[in-house]
């Protein structure tokens, strides 16, 4: 009786630890990406992940003498929605979405690497590169209109505005409402031209209900996944900035107003801590309100740059609280900015901005040290002039 339950123990033993290798190695699973580069031997190619904080390099390797290269990738086995990734040589892209677990095979030739290759693995990837490839297209058109001496500088400005819109127009008919529940329809949505972002969630009915169809198919497909919670804020928000509403009115609570004048605020920065307004009390800060979505944000933010640059020395801040709808392009936009920059997830409407009056975006204040409020951004005939006159 003895030797039996011994035997049995040790079968029981050995169950166990079969089980736990099992779940051990079970919980992530591999897919492979691998393919040629032609004329690219020795080049390194990277493997990078496009998630919602952000991109993220998984790997890198050099490609071979025969022009081959492969990489293994880990996914969790238990795969709520499809991922998305890229490969870049240099400054050329490829990007792919991995539905399952399947594998992807990609050709190209090293000089054309981000146009004139060939993609398998799945249908969603295919269509990526179709829009990628009218992408390039429109910003060769742009590029050449920009260029065309023949045209005044609004005939210019209308004729890019309605190729901006003939783009986004096909993407919504072709790829986005054609199957709201794909992948392609997914990445269509955050599709940009430059740096300006294609699609206005925040603000733009007709671009709101392009987020809504597709959060609302992602729902009934991925409703466990974060990217489903993701684009379902967006949706969520952008159906009520656009929504027509009676004003609301707002009460001040102690803790918002110092006896200073300051209206203070904390929002999270790229790192998610959170940064408060009322910390920069020993600052000259420029406070300002925008989104990087808005058309000249960046050559504004380059203003802005060269602005602190010349003065942050001297005691000048910037807080800068953007009401972007995609958290992840707003921090690939602001990583390298040197100043704070914050986020408020709440959007446009947010209640922070309508105790400022913010009326429209951009807008900016100017705040003195120990945090008196000194003026509206529109009130400012010579910004530079005001900052040099406080710092003194």
């Amino acid at each position: 009786m003895t030797g039996v339950m011994a035997m049995a123990i040790v079968v029981l033993l050995i169950c166990f630890l079969f089980l736990s290798m099992v779940s051990c190695t079970g919980n992530t699973q591999t897919f492979r990406v691998e393919g040629t580069v032609d004329g690219g031997a020795d080049s390194t190619l990277t493997l990078e992940a496009l998630t919602l904080d952000g991109i993220q390099t998984c790997s890198t390797c050099k490609i071979g003498k025969d022009g081959s290269f492969s990489f293994t990738v880990e996914r969790a086995d238990s795969i709520l929605s499809p991922d998305f990734y890229r490969l870049r040589l240099g400054t050329q892209i490829i990007n792919f979405v991995v539905d399952s677990l399947e594998d992807i095979t990609v050709a190209a030739p090293a000089d054309a690497f981000g146009t004139r290759y060939e993609i398998g693995g799945n249908e969603a990837s295919k269509t990526m590169k179709t829009m990628a490839l009218l992408n390039i297209q429109l910003q060769m058109q742009l590029s050449q209109l920009e260029h065309a001496d023949t045209l005044s500088a609004l005939e210019k400005m209308e004729a890019a505005a309605q190729m901006v819109k003939r783009y986004k127009q096909t993407l919504a008919r072709e790829y986005i409402l054609k199957d709201p529940s794909s992948a392609s329809a997914y990445f269509a949505l955050f599709q940009s031209v430059g740096q300006q972002m294609l699609y206005d969630p925040e603000s733009d009915p007709t671009d709101v209900q392009m987020f809504a169809a597709v959060a609302t198919q992602w729902d009934q497909e991925y409703p466990r996944a974060t990217r489903t919670e993701h684009i379902r804020n967006i949706a969520i928000r952008g159906l009520r900035n656009t929504r027509q509403s009676q004003p609301v009115k707002i009460e001040l609570s102690g803790d918002k107003v110092h006896e200073s004048g300051i209206i203070d605020m904390g929002f999270p920065d790229i790192n998610g801590q959170e940064r408060r307004l009322s910390e920069l009390k020993d600052y000259v800060v420029l406070l300002d309100f925008t989104s990087y979505s808005l058309p000249h944000s960046q050559q504004r933010n380059i203003d802005l740059r060269t602005l602190y640059q010349k003065y942050h020395s001297q005691g000048l801040e910037i807080y800068q609280v953007s009401v972007d709808a995609d958290i992840h392009y707003w921090k690939t936009m602001c990583e390298k900015l040197p100043w704070v920059c914050v986020h408020c997830a709440e959007g446009p409407n947010a209640d922070m901005l309508q105790l400022y009056q913010v009326t429209q975006l951009p807008s900016f204040f100017i705040i003195a040290k120990g945090s008196n409020l000194e003026a509206r951004g529109e009130y400012i005939s010579d910004l530079e002039t005001t900052i040099k006159s406080l710092l003194k």
